[in-house]
């Protein structure tokens, strides 16, 4: 395509083009000559992604773009997508509509089923392409831009090897060796279940080559439901996951809070202050607009996370002697065991953010690797920590596992244990602010107006989990809780019958099976463990 509104001096022009372009995620698909841009891509999805982040840089530059050269070779259907995103001036061009409207009437008089390279490209119902290229567009407006492998496993990381592995010990005291398989079994289950999740974005074409067909949690919903209430269910999926994002950030909170006011007691600052000191730390997270910078602040969490685990470890390492197999049994109070059901289905979730993440990354074909190595290294890391803590504090074993330690360490550990709660805050709250956002903002406006609102909506859901973490201070019940409600919907729930759903004629006994079984287990877990929970809650609020 044809650009203009910078210098065409053959010298000139391609140096400031390429400072322009500098930032574009896939330089190897565009080829620059003269004023001239071409993309070249191997798929129609990855063409209109691209095309999007192109033309917004070119936006932001001041240029504009002429989408009617006589040497373009379109088919017409992807020609309107262009045309379309051009005359809704999403990116400030100036557009002819006069020539826009002439030059579509000339080419619906052509034939437009042509042979590139020897295949032959068919017509796309423009309906459909110009859906498919709305969503993708909406898509990478939201994802910005792309993100590695290893940083889409340092977000994954973050989720399920976060600061809620300190509920795990206090889980094992209810449920013994049982409690201990389940911490592996359910890493098993997790990550087979955010792999089935993502088939479902999914869909074979007619060559049998896998097309990402869909782009979120929403999407697979709506889907599903969409012979009997099209939209019913992207709602109620995106209210579960508001609700869990929102809890998972609470919990954030209370931790910070819990933490600095059992390490600095002489300070007399209550826990509400150290929430609201938090708080103030946090108000960053408003202007976070791309996983990019989480992706960096998770990695920043993951380097906390082993510091802590490595202090942890080696002081237990200093009381082998006082180690004691016995203090590991096989008997529980089956009410309590249940709450922990919920505290250990609740350490793996992170099945909200996968299609996002999955989406953003620069290869999706390494994507079940990463999530089976980081489920892999987190159920290893959480089973040694677990078995090494409880077997040094026994029925001593409080809700969180870093009060047992000496005051001194104990305060060391908790500042590490704040900065890595702090850390790991904005993955969920941008999580749940772009669910919010393209619910009730319109996402394809990028307009001061709608970016204000924006910033209003996302200062509303801070000072909202603040407000919560007030009033829900009970760190150990309140994961139990979370993890009971949404933890096994998201987690296990959901993800086994969308794929049974979407998926049943193409899946063998084994996997319908499976699907089966982990659908029945998430239904008990989670009705056993929500009555459980709640009256655990309701419990600690009389007491208190």
């Amino acid at each position: 395509m044809p650009t203009s509104g910078v210098s065409q001096d053959p010298d000139n022009f391609p140096q400031k083009n390429a400072a322009i372009l500098k930032d574009f995620s896939s330089p190897i698909c565009l080829l620059q000559y003269v004023d001239y841009l071409v993309l070249a891509t191997d798929s129609m999805e990855e063409h209109l992604s691209l095309l999007h982040e192109l033309l917004t840089l070119l936006a932001q530059a001041g240029l504009n773009v002429n989408p009617l050269s006589s040497t373009s070779k379109i088919m017409i259907n992807f020609q309107d997508v262009i045309i379309n995103l051009l005359k809704k001036r999403r990116y400030g061009f100036q557009v002819d509509e006069e020539n826009l409207s002439f030059a579509k009437r000339e080419e619906l008089n052509t034939d437009h089923t042509e042979i590139l390279q020897g295949r032959v490209v068919e017509e796309v119902p423009s309906g459909e392409v110009e859906n498919r290229a709305q969503r993708l567009e909406t898509d990478r407006l939201h994802a910005g831009p792309h993100i590695t492998t290893w940083e889409a496993g340092w977000n994954v990381t973050n989720a399920i090897q976060g600061i809620f592995v300190l509920g795990l010990p206090y889980a094992v005291l209810h449920s013994g060796y049982v409690g201990l398989f389940l911490i592996m079994l359910s890493a098993v289950i997790c990550c087979y279940t955010g792999k089935i999740l993502i088939a479902c974005l999914y869909e074979e074409n007619e060559e049998g080559q896998h097309v990402r067909v869909r782009t979120s949690y929403e999407d697979i919903a709506n889907a599903c439901c969409i012979q009997l209430f099209p939209k019913l269910g992207g709602k109620i999926v995106n209210f579960a996951q508001v609700v869990e994002l929102i809890m998972t950030c609470i919990l954030y909170l209370v931790v910070s809070g819990n933490l600095m006011f059992h390490s600095f007691p002489q300070m007399q600052i209550s826990e509400v202050a150290w929430f609201i000191i938090a708080v103030v730390m946090l108000v960053p997270c408003l202007f976070i607009q791309n996983l990019k910078i989480v992706s960096k602040l998770s990695l920043l969490c993951s380097v906390v996370h082993l510091v802590v685990m490595f202090i942890m470890i080696t002081y237990c390492m200093t009381q082998v002697q006082k180690w004691s197999w016995k203090k590991v049994q096989f008997s529980m109070d089956f009410e309590k065991f249940l709450v922990s059901v919920g505290v250990i289905i609740f350490s793996y979730t992170s099945q909200i953010f996968l299609p996002t993440l999955e989406g953003s990354m620069k290869n999706r074909g390494n994507f079940m690797c990463m999530l089976t190595w980081t489920h892999l290294s987190a159920c290893i890391f959480k089973t040694v920590f677990v078995l090494v803590t409880f077997l040094t504090w026994g029925n001593e074993t409080k809700e969180v596992i870093t009060d047992n330690l000496p005051f001194t360490l104990r305060m060391l550990v908790n500042v590490c244990l704040v900065a890595k709660a702090l850390l790991s805050y904005p993955l969920p709250f941008y999580a749940a602010a772009e669910v919010l956002q393209s619910s009730i903002l319109n996402p394809s406006s990028v307009d001061g107006k709608t970016q204000v609102w924006a910033l209003v909506l996302r200062g509303c859901l801070l000072i909202l989990t603040l407000l919560m973490a007030m009033f829900m201070p009970h760190f150990a019940l309140l994961m139990g809780l979370t993890g009971s409600v949404t933890g096994a919907v998201m987690t296990f729930l959901l993800p086994s019958l969308f794929h049974l759903r979407l998926l049943w004629y193409k899946l063998g006994n084994l996997e319908r099976f499976l699907d089966i079984s982990i659908f029945l287990l998430g239904l008990l877990c989670g009705l056993s463990g929500i009555f459980c929970s709640m009256k655990g809650v309701i419990d600690a609020f009389r007491r208190s």
